[in-house]
């Protein structure tokens, strides 16, 4: 099974924690994508969506899902989204799209956090995949030098501007034994919006796609 069959899996798989009636969240990236398009066909039974990105929002209008302003909404029943890692406290690592932050405050909103994706996502200790810090442009060298400081090799993502105005630095080369700690240091710095670590508020589903059928973590 390839990891693009393993993404549509959990996508459909994730379909089971949608309740009828209420307004859902709905991430960014290729397997949130998935589940997108597997929404289309129970969108009767849901009120509407909030989106964690234009790209997103998008995609949910071209299948005629109703998509909200987050100010505009009482209440999440549930975010579905992907990550780039994740262990096995469900702390994950997300942004390889650019969205972390809009990602970030949908998932604060909602009661509940699901996420999805293929197994390979699954690791012991995070960093392998670098750590997006979205940050104020004006800001960039000041967070670059303390991000330095505390360990990492931050990378500009060349030519990307986030769907808030801002860049995104890419922090390298970090073994990420502590979650919760690091992402209170990271948004610490000034200058950062936030960054990619969900670990202070971490999923509280994790569905992983395998070769031997959906497996759940929580």
């Amino acid at each position: 099974m390839t990891p693009d069959d393993k993404k549509k899996q959990v996508a459909l798989a994730a379909l089971d924690y949608v309740e009828v009636g209420t307004i859902i969240g709905v991430g960014t990236g290729s397997t949130a994508n998935h589940f997108i398009d597997a929404l289309a066909s129970i969108k009767h039974k849901i009120d509407g969506t909030v989106a964690s990105s234009e790209a997103t929002a998008k995609r949910l209008k071209s299948h005629g899902i109703p998509v909200f302003d987050l100010n505009t909404v009482d209440e999440i029943s549930v975010y579905i989204d992907g990550a780039d890692e994740a262990n096995h406290h469900l702390h994950l690592t997300k942004g390889g799209g650019g969205a972390l932050t809009r990602e970030k405050i949908v998932a604060a909103v909602s009661k509940k956090f699901v996420c999805i994706a293929d197994d390979s996502k699954l690791v012991e200790i995070l960093g392998a995949f670098p750590l997006p810090v979205e940050v104020i442009p004006m800001a960039r060298s000041h967070v670059g030098r303390k991000i330095v400081e505390l360990g990492g090799q931050p990378v500009y993502r060349d030519g990307f501007v986030t769907d808030n105005g801002n860049i995104i630095l890419d922090i390298y080369h970090l073994q990420i034994a502590e979650p919760v700690k690091l992402e209170t240091q990271l948004n610490q710095i000034t200058g950062v919006v936030t960054n990619g670590l969900f670990a202070i508020k971490p999923a509280d589903i994790l569905l992983l796609g395998s070769d031997n059928g959906v497996k759940v973590v929580d």
